[in-house]
């Protein structure tokens, strides 16, 4: 493919910013199809043909991993590459997220609402369900541990969908940077309209002040998340390719996803941690 040839592994891990570029691009034109071959499901339709855009470079991205650790059997070494694979996916996520958070604060709302239909509403689901759960007496530790839960399902599928299609867990993540993106975008505006309202006249300024504190409100932990979501994806991505080049029977492989899922796990405990006990000191 094309994109293949564009975005050699070798040389993004060493300029990992620009996979935000691509993620971008990705973004944007997967949006604009989707809106003009399919309106009525083009949220959906959006996520998927930017998973359908990084297949290629993911796959090879993912195949030179499993090569390295046949290759290697410095696991300091294997974790040192990998550390790089995960600087370039967090970019391509970040890349994903801006475009969408862009399109979603300046686009009309009439497209916004159809492209964002199916975002705004999971995110209504979520809000409701958090909203059920505070109106007990619950302490912190529980609405940790209830986030905790629901993060580790998600790594778990994100590790299952790597492990059974390869580059499987890149549709989950697609899918949380565009909740993600709806949801900043929301606080964009929501942030736009009340200095409008105070000020009367927004500046740049009042923009990139908005923007800037919907990103920090949101990636705090977020960024820890989608860390260990990819890093687990990983993990199963080599175990799934080590599968079909029947290189299983090989203990590195195992060693190193088995330290991979162990990575992920870490920083989902650790992204809980700051979202139930460090951000709310910050924003209410």
């Amino acid at each position: 493919m094309v994109l293949e040839s564009l975005l050699n592994p070798f040389v993004i891990k060493k300029k990992p910013w620009e996979m935000f570029f691509a993620g971008m691009f990705f973004s944007l034109i997967s949006l604009i199809l989707s809106f003009l071959v399919f309106k009525e499901g083009a949220g959906m339709l959006t996520v998927f043909l930017i998973v359908l855009s990084t297949v290629p470079i993911l796959y090879t991205t993912i195949k030179n991993e499993e090569d390295l650790d046949l290759k290697y059997d410095q696991e300091f070494f294997l974790l040192k590459e990998h550390t790089k694979v995960l600087f370039f996916l967090m970019f391509l996520f970040l890349g994903i997220t801006f475009a969408l958070t862009i399109a979603y604060v300046f686009l009309p709302n009439s497209i916004v609402n159809s492209v964002f239909n199916i975002q705004q509403q999971a995110i209504l689901n979520v809000n409701k369900n958090i909203q059920a759960t505070l109106t007990g007496n619950i302490i912190k530790f529980d609405l940790f541990l209830s986030i905790l839960m629901n993060n580790l399902k998600v790594l778990f599928f994100c590790l299952v969908f790597s492990l059974l299609y390869g580059t499987g867990a890149m549709f989950i993540l697609a899918w949380n940077a565009s909740v993600i993106a709806t949801a900043m975008g929301n606080l964009i505006k929501t942030q736009l309209v009340q200095t409008a309202t105070a000020v009367g006249i927004l500046s740049t300024s009042h923009y990139f002040g908005a923007a800037t504190f919907s990103f920090i409100r949101y990636m705090t932990h977020g960024l820890l998340e989608i860390a260990a979501y990819f890093v687990a994806g990983m993990a199963g991505g080599i175990i799934s390719i080590a599968l079909i080049k029947h290189d299983l029977k090989k203990d590195r492989v195992l060693i190193d996803s088995l330290d991979l899922i162990l990575i992920s796990i870490g920083l989902i405990l650790v992204a809980g941690i700051v979202e139930v006990y460090i951000t709310p000191i910050f924003y209410v």
